[in-house]
């Protein structure tokens, strides 16, 4: 799988590192509920076809990259550069 790091340009999937779902809504810092924390760390869906995730091009710039890809095919269909992470980022 090639990944197309915004900074350095196509990569070997290699030198990334996975850091996790995109898609996911993290708990407020204020929510106590154990139910909302177990399921944000501990629940996964497991989905077939487009999905968004982040990687870190750890064996190069070391910038964090939101990835569009196909889960069944690992086709990569579109990366951007996190340049600034949402409140509810995991």
């Amino acid at each position: 799988m090639r990944i197309d790091c915004p900074d350095c340009g196509p990569r070997d999937a290699g030198e990334f590192s996975y850091q996790g779902d995109a898609t996911l809504a993290c708990p407020g810092l204020d929510d106590a509920d154990a139910g909302h924390w177990h399921d944000y760390v501990y629940e996964r869906v497991n989905p077939r076809g487009e999905h968004t995730e982040y990687w870190q091009h750890v064996h190069g710039c070391r910038g964090w990259i939101k990835v569009v890809r196909n889960t069944l095919s690992h086709e990569v269909i579109s990366c951007v550069a996190v340049l600034e992470w949402p409140d509810d980022a995991p």
